[in-house]
C-alpha cells in the first residue's frame, strides 16, 4: 500500500496566500518519510484536489487521506468537499480515500491557537 496526505486549502488570487500552506506541507513532509504529502485546492489556485488525486493514483498510490486546512465546517467543507471526494471515489474505484476533520476544531489545534492569541498581549 502507498499513502499520501493531501492538504485541501480553498485558495486565493494572490500567490502569497499560499505560503504558510506551502511551509505546513513542507515541515509535514519532513516528518512523514514514508508517505507523499502535497497542497491541493479548493479554487483559485493549482492544483486542485481531483487532479492531485489523479496524479497520485498514476504514481501507484492507493490510500489518500485528506486534510481540510480550514478553521471550521462551512459550506465548502459541508458540500463541496464531501462532492468532490464522491467524484475521486467514482474516478478510481480501488482509491481508498479517507477525509478528515477541519484542522481548524482539533482540541490541540486549538489549544495552540489560544496561546497564540494569548502571547500576542505582550
Amino acid at each position: 500500500m502507498t499513502r499520501a496526505l493531501v492538504l485541501f486549502a480553498h485558495g486565493a488570487r494572490a500567490a502569497s496566500w499560499a505560503a504558510p500552506f506551502e511551509r505546513l506541507r513542507d515541515s509535514t513532509q519532513a516528518r512523514l518519510t514514508d508517505c507523499r504529502v502535497l497542497l491541493a485546492f479548493l479554487e483559485l489556485m493549482e492544483p486542485r484536489l481531483p487532479a492531485t488525486v489523479d496524479a497520485l493514483v498514476l504514481e501507484g498510490v492507493d490510500d489518500i487521506t485528506v486534510v481540510p486546512v480550514f478553521l471550521g465546517q462551512g459550506g465548502h467543507l459541508l458540500r463541496d468537499l464531501p462532492l468532490l471526494a464522491d467524484e475521486v471515489r467514482a474516478k478510481h474505484p480501488g482509491l481508498r480515500l479517507q477525509v478528515a476533520g477541519a484542522i481548524g476544531e482539533d482540541a490541540g489545534v486549538q489549544a495552540a491557537m489560544t496561546d497564540y492569541c494569548i502571547r500576542s498581549l505582550a
